[in-house]
Order: C-alpha cells, then sequence, then structure tokens
C-alpha cells in the first residue's frame, strides 16, 4: 500500500512540475522567455518546486 502512495506522490509532482513549465512558457511566450520542456528541467521542477522554476529561469538569464 505505501508503494502505490509513494509511486502517486512522485506522478503528481512530476504533472505539476509540467505544468508549471508549460504555463510559464505560454504566459512569458510574449517577453521571449522559453524554458524547454525536458526530462532535466521536469526533474528540477519536480524536487525544487517553484524556487526551481526560478533558478532555471535565472540560469537562462545568465546563459542568455
Amino acid at each position: 500500500m505505501k508503494i502505490k502512495t509513494g509511486i502517486l506522490i512522485v506522478l503528481k509532482k512530476v504533472i505539476l512540475a509540467f505544468c508549471f513549465i508549460y504555463g510559464f512558457d505560454l504566459i512569458a511566450s510574449g517577453m521571449n522567455l522559453f524554458i524547454p520542456l525536458n526530462f532535466i528541467t521536469i526533474l528540477v521542477v519536480s524536487i525544487l518546486g517553484l524556487p526551481g522554476l526560478l533558478a532555471l529561469l535565472g540560469v537562462y538569464f545568465i546563459l542568455i
């Protein structure tokens, strides 16, 4: 029973991370900001949450 609950929690975090990144890309597309949807970015946002999304945005500004 605990394994099933753990899998659901991880799946929920991954789906929420996907929605965060996709929503940000929709909102920020007018400002030419883009965070790609790939395994690494979804993993970072899944683990760190909204601060992870802000960290990816900061990395984007530093590299570009």
